[in-house]
């Protein structure tokens, strides 16, 4: 393994963003050579074509995967890291841009001094796409200069809108990762946990020190349809439920059971039931009873009463009609 870092870059369906995240990267000083590996997955749009003009402008430090089918984020992320020559990881998703050009020269120069720190980390703003706004990001608990990585496990798999570590801020230790990798598959390939970062993180926490630099290094771009963050209630409860299904996967696995953990379950299951409410599904109903019997959580009040109105079709039908009327009249007199 060279002593090189290695910065990932996925892409799919990023033809307008991906040459802003290559140029954020591009523009790194540093000490230590890097190399940008681009896992191309099988976009339907121009992304491949903006991705293969840059290989052919920097083939010194650019290699471009360009999958012949698509894979999905789960295994075209953890394929590049097992594809990475570098000591170190970075990586960018192809919609974000790196905002300052001494990230990886700040992060490596502690990665290298500090032997116990497995992972660098380090504040970031959100980018507004159509505002072009930047917005700091909301208080992160965990913000001293190194921190035991254990303290952090129970923050990490119950995290919800705000992760305790954004990966696309970090870089880490390649070793480390690919030994878990090696140990643990299911943990990160199975396409049911919905996301790659969380494992990562909790990974990276539980096998040593986590250093954090208060600067912002990443516009995180926002105010788009994404696997994560999604209008549609379908799709967003099927990544509520994913990604809990990776954080009880995590408890068990690690004996994790404080109040605060249980009470993070009991709280995906109001918002499973909220999902299944909105979108009037039935089968989504009944998957949220099956989450409640299989992460053996508390049934709150308000997901007792949700549970009430989707058991009777006319009820539900009624709820609905209300909460339609309601939210009209919000808008109209705000």
């Amino acid at each position: 393994m060279e002593d090189l870092i290695s910065v990932i870059v996925c892409a799919y369906n990023q033809e307008k963003t991906i040459a802003r995240t290559l140029d954020s990267i591009l523009m790194q000083q540093c000490h230590v050579a890097f190399e940008i590996v681009i896992g191309e997955d099988c976009s339907t749009d121009g992304t491949l074509s903006v991705c293969q003009a840059y290989r052919e402008k920097r083939p010194d430090i650019i290699r471009l995967m360009a999958n012949k089918k698509n894979k999905g984020l789960i295994d075209n992320y953890f394929d590049c890291i097992l594809a990475a020559r570098g000591k170190y990881i970075a990586d960018c998703a192809g919609d974000d841009f790196w905002a300052d050009p001494l990230k990886l020269e700040k992060e490596v120069a502690i990665l290298e001094s500090e032997p116990e720190v497995t992972l660098v980390h380090t504040d970031w703003n959100t980018y507004d796409e159509s505002t072009r706004i930047l917005t700091a990001s909301r208080e992160k608990p965990f913000t001293d200069r190194i921190t035991d990585g254990k303290l952090m496990l129970e923050s990490i798999i119950t995290q919800t809108s705000v992760p305790v570590i954004h990966l696309c801020t970090s870089l880490y230790r390649t070793d480390i990762i690919r030994k878990a990798l090696q140990e643990d598959e299911h943990l990160f390939r199975n396409k049911e946990f919905g996301c790659e970062d969380m494992q990562v993180a909790f990974t990276m926490a539980l096998q040593g020190k986590i250093a954090f630099i208060p600067d912002r290094t990443l516009n995180y771009s926002q105010n788009r349809e994404t696997v994560s963050c999604s209008k549609d209630d379908r799709r967003q409860f099927r990544f509520v439920r994913r990604t809990t299904a990776l954080s009880h996967y995590l408890a068990q696995k690690h004996g994790l059971s404080s109040a605060t953990v249980q009470d993070y379950f009991d709280y995906r299951i109001f918002a499973l039931a909220m999902h299944a409410f909105r979108a009037h599904d039935h089968n989504l109903y009944q998957e949220t009873q099956e989450c409640e019997k299989e992460w053996h959580t508390r049934r709150s009040l308000l997901t007792t009463c949700l549970f009430g109105i989707m058991r009777h079709e006319w009820l539900w039908s009624i709820a609905l009609l209300g909460r339609r009327m309601f939210v009209t009249l919000k808008r109209v007199y705000r």
